[in-house]
């Protein structure tokens, strides 16, 4: 929306006194008509209340009705309205260009460029324009309520409302109180948010509050990533994905935002906090200034179909990085896997699920046998479960051998090491493989935090050896992150796509560093949550019910910590720390208190959350 013209005073701003919030907020203006505005609008209106829609762009005004028009329509096809519903409903919605429209409204929300300048001259301008008891919410998601708010001449009936988009699927809603919010307005706007069917979340005034505060690092980082092209665009998305569950690839997501809008929220979360996590990466600048700010203008890290489509279309002139590699990979018949414990057995699974032979080996026999009874009893829940049948798991069982020792893994074309995540233990075990192994076959390492290249160097055959990266629980979980080092050979990297293909999980390439992708970006954005609620700005409750319902996270970052294991979370933030030496990687000191009082997550009993003990 552009910059209003400012309309003559109101003589309703001649006599303002605080005054209790007016319930019910029956008659609410929404003041830009853009994707977001448009999409509160509806909420509201199929709410039942009576909306008030203004832009100075008539052109937005009629997408924003033709919107209403089609979602009501499509809510009739699906019997969740009828048709005269759908009519009162259209009929509650009207659009005006002039700010004068926003005098009859109970509460004003604004949702105009992110600009302060802009979203000033709107705030000045509907104070002068507003009943003296409305209430003004600004949607913005970086700039400062509170400087927003002392512009007014009603400052406790000012407040921050946050939507998610999409607006109408999105349950969360920010409600952001400042130190001038009165408690009378904020109770009121809750109420309203309820009353909508969302989830308010109750938080104070700092750029990105919650969601958007832990979100928009990570999607810094993951640009950065980019950037360095430690891995490519798809990879990066498709690893946090598959890895994380997540709805979307943090690319992807900065398309669907607005690459402007991303810089925007980076530099005031960046001019707050001084976070260099929070400093835009350069690729996200040079995105903007070229005009390139995602789906919006057909063009961000991806190319659309056309402005405003979700359809991503090849880069003209750019190789197919989806497809295999183009090396030979070497044959694999036989696996071997070394280890014992969650992990190992998982993996053993999935290969004797696809038909490999596996050759189970532990550092004792009887360990061994009881690895192979694990994967028994993994292959019994998939049959309870309706994914196997009693065949398959009999066949799957049948292809499962426990090894007397290491040396029994002489014929393996594969061996994957999933020991115990201890550089020590792991290097002394691929001096074992190497001796016993058979020339050509592939060495894999499962670490998720550990050089790989320093794995490799204790064998005499570094071009063997690479990383192959699966993620609890393995028969479950899509991804592997295949690592390849510097001196790891083309045709090995070929050969572990093979196998990921044939055990139908997807693949994705990266560099030998710290975190790969998945760890590199999730552990700060954890790191970044538990530095929230040690400054006492949220609950974790409130923390993690943001995620979920504003980020689409399967789950919230204190219920994902306590199932990781705050030991295991720690380690990996200190291994982070200590590669990239950025001082915003640094573990939070409330999480090392923890661990240090033996407060671990589920696994104890108690971590962010208590548990029952079993």
């Amino acid at each position: 929306m552009s910059r209003p013209s400012a309309p003559p005073a109101s003589p309703a701003s001649a006599t303002r006194a605080a005054q209790p919030a007016a319930a019910p907020l029956s008659v609410v203006a929404v003041v830009g008509l853009g994707t977001m505005g448009t999409g509160i609008a509806e909420v509201l209106t199929r709410a039942g209340h009576e909306v008030i829609g203004v832009d100075t762009d008539a052109g937005a005004a009629r997408r924003a009705v033709a919107a209403l028009e089609r979602s009501t329509a499509r809510a009739v096809e699906r019997g969740r309205c009828t048709a005269d519903e759908r009519a009162d409903a259209l009929a509650r919605f009207r659009t005006f260009p002039d700010l004068r429209a926003a005098a009859a409204a109970d509460l004003v929300v604004e949702v105009v460029d992110e600009r302060y300048e802009v979203k000033r001259d709107v705030f000045t301008a509907l104070d002068r324009l507003a009943k003296p008891e409305a209430i003004l919410a600004t949607g913005t998601n970086a700039l400062s309520v509170t400087r927003l708010a002392a512009e007014t001449g009603r400052p406790d009936r000012v407040l921050g409302l946050h939507f998610f988009a999409p607006a109408p699927a999105m349950k969360l809603v920010e409600v952001v109180s400042t130190v001038l919010t009165s408690p009378q307005t904020t109770a009121a706007v809750t109420a309203l948010v309820r009353s909508l069917g969302k989830e308010p979340v109750p938080v104070g005034d700092r750029p990105g509050f919650i969601a958007d505060g832990l979100l928009f690092g990570y999607l810094n980082q993951a640009a950065a990533m980019y950037e360095s092209r430690y891995a490519t665009r798809e990879d990066i998305d498709a690893a946090m994905r598959l890895g994380c569950g997540l709805p979307m690839g943090p690319l992807a997501l900065l398309d669907l935002i607005g690459i402007d809008t991303a810089t925007t929220v980076l530099d005031a979360m960046y001019e707050a906090t001084r976070d260099r996590l929070h400093s835009p990466a350069p690729v996200l600048r040079q995105l903007a200034a070229a005009g390139l700010h995602g789906r919006k203008s057909g063009r961000g890290f991806y190319r659309y179909q056309a402005p405003g489509s979700s359809a991503v279309v090849p880069e003209p002139g750019l190789p197919d990085v989806t497809a295999a590699p183009a090396a030979r990979g070497r044959e694999v018949r036989t696996v071997g896997v070394a280890g014992s414990g969650t992990m190992a057995t998982g993996i053993a699974e999935v290969f004797a699920r696809s038909g490999f032979p596996v050759l189970l080996a532990a550092r004792s026999p009887e360990k061994a046998e009881q690895a192979v009874a694990r994967v028994a009893a993994g292959l019994d829940r998939a049959v309870a479960r309706g994914r196997l049948d009693a065949g398959q798991r009999d066949a799957a069982v049948a292809l499962v051998t426990p090894a007397v020792s290491y040396d029994d893994l002489a014929p393996a074309d594969l061996v994957v090491e999933a020991v115990a995540e201890d550089l020590f233990v792991k290097q002394e075990l691929f001096r074992t493989l190497d001796k016993v192994c058979r020339p050509g076959a592939v060495l894999a390492t499962t670490t998720s935090s550990l050089p790989v290249v320093a794995i490799a160097r204790v064998t005499g055959r570094p071009q063997d050896v690479a990383g192959m990266h699966f993620f609890n629980p393995a028969p479950a979980m899509k991804l592997v992150e295949v690592v390849s080092t510097v001196l790891t050979g083309e045709d090995v990297r070929a050969t572990l796509h093979g196998v990921c293909a044939r055990v139908r999980k997807h693949p994705v390439d990266c560099g030998d560093r710290a975190g790969f992708i998945v760890n590199a970006l999730l552990f700060p954005y954890l790191n970044n949550a538990v530095k929230m609620l040690q400054d006492h700005y949220a609950s974790v409750d409130a923390i993690d019910a943001a995620m979920k319902l504003g980020g689409g996270y399967p789950m919230g970052p204190f219920e994902l910590l306590d199932v990781v294991g705050l030991d295991v979370s720690l380690a990996i933030e200190q291994v982070l720390h200590d590669e990239f030496r950025d001082p915003g990687l640094a573990p939070a000191p409330l999480l090392e208190h923890l661990v240090s009082a033996g407060c671990l997550g589920r696994k104890t009993g108690r971590g962010f959350r208590e548990y029952a003990r079993r």
